[in-house]
Parts: structure tokens; sequence; C-alpha cells
């Protein structure tokens, strides 16, 4: 494959963008060296990029976009609702219609506001329980990679630069599974902790009922029990990991697979903690969600027929499916070789992550950047094994076949070393503290 045009335009991408790209995870950093691709266009479960080099395509749209590219009665949906206006002065009835369906797959949730990125929803709900509770302090799981883009969360993270430390000692953490760590957070911070936030589920499973005990821990002490289902939802069940578990949170906060790659996210919750942010209450007020996009009409046309499609098309089973099928394969090419402890597939089979190892069986950015680059020398886009409704199984097919190929690559640089096959630097981890060039700081 070449990347002479994505090579091309990479300097005036970086001139232009802070970091390249407006996400991180989409950063040149996260790619091998001089194998960063542009894309053009996407179909299904394929891409193009500007070189016209064609990959199969794995966690597309960081997750969002879970049915594939272009699917028609998305689109449709979307256009249709573009000719009648997109935003105006006052609601328009698409946003009660969007409420309705959206309502209609969460339990327990009695009212949602929509807005359009994550981090906004994930934003109110902490908003929300400070307000309920009259406390400051957040508590999050740290075992989990991101939950925000604000301060509450990013202060937390070794990319801090920029977050007042008074900001930096309003979070605290414990971990998932670890219901003792639960325990020590409300004990060193008694009577100060508005809120937990998780995600339902990663990579392992909850072990004892910990979500129940930790909604529980939460009730005892006066804490509001949110969870971020923006991976689990629309992945997990249709209901979200929390229909899955059995479980009510307090908030939950909803986005990426919502729109299939439409800008739409969601805050949903139960009334006496969502009327906050409404009018019709004798309570302070609180200033929740005033977003000038967030009721854009063709992402709630999009959000309504991407709920109508999963619940025409056993979405939720064919993420399952299609996900074993790979990790099946992945998990076979991997012992062929004897490679799977190096190679591995982790979690859940509808959101799937592989391990990337050494010869001492350690997470190795060095190896990743090699199966990776091996990968899309092959055309897959692969971060990530995270299968959308688009994958057939020929696709599946494909990918590991394709995977076995890099696989014998992978296991010629375990014996010969790594550096004698990867191109270029490594790829390196979104949370640093430096950019690699500024390392000796």
């Amino acid at each position: 494959m070449k990347f002479t045009e994505s090579n091309r335009l990479q300097k005036r991408f970086n001139d232009l963008i802070p970091g390249g790209a407006h996400t991180y995870a989409k950063g040149d950093d996260q790619f091998p060296e001089g194998m960063a691709p542009y894309i053009a266009k996407g179909k299904g479960c394929r891409v193009w990029d500007v070189d016209g080099n064609e990959f199969i395509e794995y966690g597309s749209g960081l997750r969002s976009v879970t049915l594939g590219h272009a699917i028609e009665p998305i689109i449709n949906a979307a256009c249709n609702q573009m000719k009648l206006g997109t935003n105006f002065g006052r609601p328009s009835t698409i946003e009660l219609e969007c409420a309705e369906e959206f309502l209609s797959i969460i339990d327990g949730a009695d009212m949602v506001k929509f807005c359009k990125n994550g981090s906004d929803a994930s934003d109110g709900a902490v908003k929300l329980a400070r307000a309920y509770t009259g406390r400051d302090v957040v508590g999050i799981c740290g075992s989990q990679p991101f939950l925000s883009v604000s301060d509450w969360f990013i202060g937390s993270t070794p990319m801090d630069n920029g977050i007042p430390n008074a900001v930096k000692n309003l979070t605290t953490k414990f971990y998932y599974n670890d219901l003792a760590s639960a325990e020590r957070m409300f004990s060193d911070y008694p009577n100060q902790i508005a809120c937990v936030v998780l995600e339902a589920e990663k990579i392992d499973p909850p072990v004892d009922n910990f979500l129940h005990k930790l909604q529980d821990l939460c009730r005892k002490h006066g804490a509001v029990f949110i969870l971020d289902e923006m991976i689990t939802g629309f992945r997990w069940h249709l209901g979200g990991a929390q229909k899955k578990f059995g479980i009510v949170p307090d908030l939950s906060s909803w986005g990426k697979a919502l729109g299939n790659g439409f800008a739409i996210s969601a805050l949903a919750g139960k009334r006496e903690i969502m009327e906050l942010g409404g009018l019709y209450h004798d309570k302070e007020r609180v200033f929740l969600l005033s977003t000038t996009h967030g009721a854009e009409t063709h992402a709630m046309a999009a959000a309504i027929a991407t709920i109508r499609f999963y619940k025409e098309h056993n979405v939720i089973e064919r993420l399952y499916d299609q996900g074993k099928k790979l990790e099946d394969g992945v998990m076979k090419a991997s012992r062929d070789l004897d490679l799977q402890d190096k190679v591995a597939i982790l979690g859940p089979p509808c959101c799937s992550v592989y391990t990337s190892r050494d010869e001492n069986n350690q997470p190795s950015q060095p190896f990743r950047t090699l199966f990776i680059q091996e990968t899309m020398k092959r055309g897959l886009l692969m971060p990530s094994s995270i299968v959308s409704f688009s994958h057939s199984d020929a696709d599946i097919e494909e990918t590991v076949q394709k995977i076995h190929e890099a696989l014998v690559i992978y296991k010629k640089a375990l014996n010969e070393g790594v550096e004698k096959y990867v191109k270029g630097r490594s790829i390196q981890p979104v949370w640093r503290k430096y950019n690699a060039a500024s390392a000796n700081h």
C-alpha cells in the first residue's frame, strides 16, 4: 500500500489542527509512522483513504458507527429531515418523538436531555449530582480510561496540564470489582461525595454483584449512582449494560452508537434529579444542558431511525455473533503459531479488544505498532477488534486470514527483535505527560 497523499496531507493537518485530529485517539501517534491514512469515504464496514487504499475497518467512528457506514435508512431519515430545517428558535416536535423513542428502551429513566457528545451528557450528570446532594467530590472508576473531556475527569489523568489543583482535588478514585476501594473512598471523604461514575463493564464482567453492591454503598452514603453507557449502550443490550445486568442507575449518559455516527448524545435519569434542570419546580435552578445544536433535527431523525433499526434487525445479537466468530478465528490463528499468550481477544464479543504482548508477555507499544503495521499492509484498519452490524461472515474470514499472515511476522519479531520489523517510531499511549520528542523534560 502507498500512503503518498496521506503523508503529504499530514503537515497541513497538523499546521491547522492541534494534534492533527479532533480526537486524540485518531492522532498520527496512534498509527505506525508513515501509515496514518486520511479517509475519503466509507460504506458498510469498509473505508477508502485518499490514496485509494481499501480497508475493512473495526471500531468505526471510535465505536459510534455500530451499524456501518452510510446505512440507507439512517442516512435517508437524516436527509429527509434536513430538508425541513435543522434548527429553530423553539422546540420541534421531533424532539418529543425522539425523547419518547429513546425512553421506551431505557428502564427506570423518566426524563432525557439530548446534547452533542458524550462529555456533555456526563458533565450534566455530574452537575446534577452535585446540585442534588449539595456535595462537591466526584468518585470515578480508576480502572477505566475515559469519562469526559472536562476538568473533573482530565485532572485525574497524566495529561492534567491546564487543570487547576483545586479542581483536581475534587475527584477521587475507586477501582472496578474492588468494593473495598469504594468503601475506603467514602471513608476518606465522609459526606463529601456527590456521585460515583463508571462504565458497567469494560474487559472484565462485574464479579460478586459488584455493581449492585456499589449502588447500595452509594445509597448508604447519599451519593448519586451514575452509569456511563457511551460504549455499552447499543452494544451490550438495546437497553444498555444496565438492562443486561439488571440495575437501574440514578442517572446515565449515552451517545456514540445512538445516532450511528451522527452527533447526538443523551443524559437520562430519575425525574426527581433531572427536573432540577427544568422550569416547573420551586427548587434552586440548575443550568443543566443548554446547547445551541443539541436539538438539531437531522441528528434526532438519525437517532430515531437507529433505534427502530435495532428493534427490527436484532442488531445486538449479530454484534455478539460476529464478534465471537472474529474471536474464535483470531484465537485459532494465535494458537496455531503458539502466540495465544501474545495476541489474544479480550472482553465481550460485542466490543472486544486485542492484546499485543512482547517476549515477556508484557503489553508492548512496539508490538502493537508491528501488529497494526502488518494488518494495515493487508487491508485491515483495526486499532481495536470491535465489529459492526455490517461485518459479514466473508469479512470476518478475510480478516482472520490476514491477521494470520501478520502473526507470522509477529512471531519472527519475537525471535529476531521487533526493531528489525517495525518501520519508524512506535505508537504512543494517548495518556502521557509529554510527546516523545519532549521526553527529556
